[in-house]
């Protein structure tokens, strides 16, 4: 069955996203999004006049992810006026609401209004293929933030969660030298296990003059001044955690050390491929519901 589909806001993966579920003769309204003019289905395409009219005629919202960036206006970079989130609240609605990285506050007020609600990033088959584009994004910063060629680099991913894991899989096929940093006896293990070398993540402060690259991935501060004091003056740290990040990036840069805050990389370097994942696991929510009905 054929669905209406209201795209909100977003970068270039809700474009994309909007172009592949026309093609799969789904109606799509846009609103709060440019840059469409070369969608070639305008049958099924509509354009909004404001955010009631696409509520309105639709019948699953999909937000952009990350939903907001400062907790009070939805994600639209592509767009010249801001759109607070509290227009999405002013009247109860029977529709099904998806976005990403959802503020648990927001969510819950978004539950009171909507009839279903889902952090599309919380879903698990998304968060996995996500964690390729993120990964071979970060190989696209570090080569543009370095002048020497990756190979033989000293490369500390601290954590070793879904994305520390695929990021240190292909840093090492690039034959870097890969050595993770994790609290977890478990997961200081693993990292063995893989045939990466371990740190300590409470105790590497004295260690971390030692590599060329520093990415984080832990969504908690792990690098302030105290430890950003041992680390070498070339060094290039990439911070992939969402806020407040685990890196203090003014820190660094006031010391002069180089830091790239690499957020929201599957939209930038794939947004191509981070949409059909997003479409694949809407189409799943929405089976998914459909079993429970029947």
């Amino acid at each position: 069955m054929k669905n209406k589909f209201f795209i909100l806001g977003g970068d270039l993966r809700n474009i994309e996203l909007g172009k592949m579920l026309l093609e799969d003769g789904n109606k799509v309204i846009f609103y709060g999004i440019k840059d469409i003019e070369n969608i070639e289905d305008t049958v099924n395409l509509e354009i909004a006049k404001n955010l009631k009219e696409g509520i309105e005629k639709s019948e699953i919202i999909v937000g952009p992810t990350p939903f907001s960036k400062d907790g009070e206006h939805i994600n639209t970079p592509f767009f010249d006026e801001k759109i607070q989130i509290q227009e999405l609240l002013k009247t109860k609605k029977n529709k099904i609401f998806i976005a990403g990285s959802l503020n648990e506050n927001v969510k819950q007020k978004l539950e009171e209004k909507y009839l279903k609600v889902f952090d599309i990033m919380k879903q698990e088959e998304l968060a996995i293929l996500n964690t390729i584009a993120t990964a071979e994004g970060t190989i696209e910063v570090a080569i543009k933030n370095t002048d020497e060629i990756l190979q033989g680099a000293k490369v500390l991913v601290l954590g070793f969660g879904r994305v520390a894991k695929i990021v240190a899989n292909k840093f090492s096929m690039l034959s870097c030298l890969v050595t993770c940093a994790a609290r977890k006896q478990t997961d200081l293990a693993w990292i063995n296990a893989y045939g990466y070398d371990s740190l300590d993540i409470n105790n590497m402060v004295y260690d971390l003059k030692n590599f060329d690259i520093i990415i984080n991935t832990v969504p908690q501060k792990i690098l302030g001044m105290n430890e950003l004091k041992h680390v070498s003056k070339d060094v290039l740290l990439i911070d992939l955690a969402s806020s407040p990040g685990g890196i203090d990036g003014d820190v660094a840069l006031n010391m002069g050390i180089k830091f790239v805050w690499a957020l929201a990389l599957p939209g930038k370097v794939a947004p191509k491929s981070s949409a059909g994942f997003i479409k694949n696991t809407i189409y799943n929510i929405l089976e998914n519901m459909s079993k429970k009905v029947e």
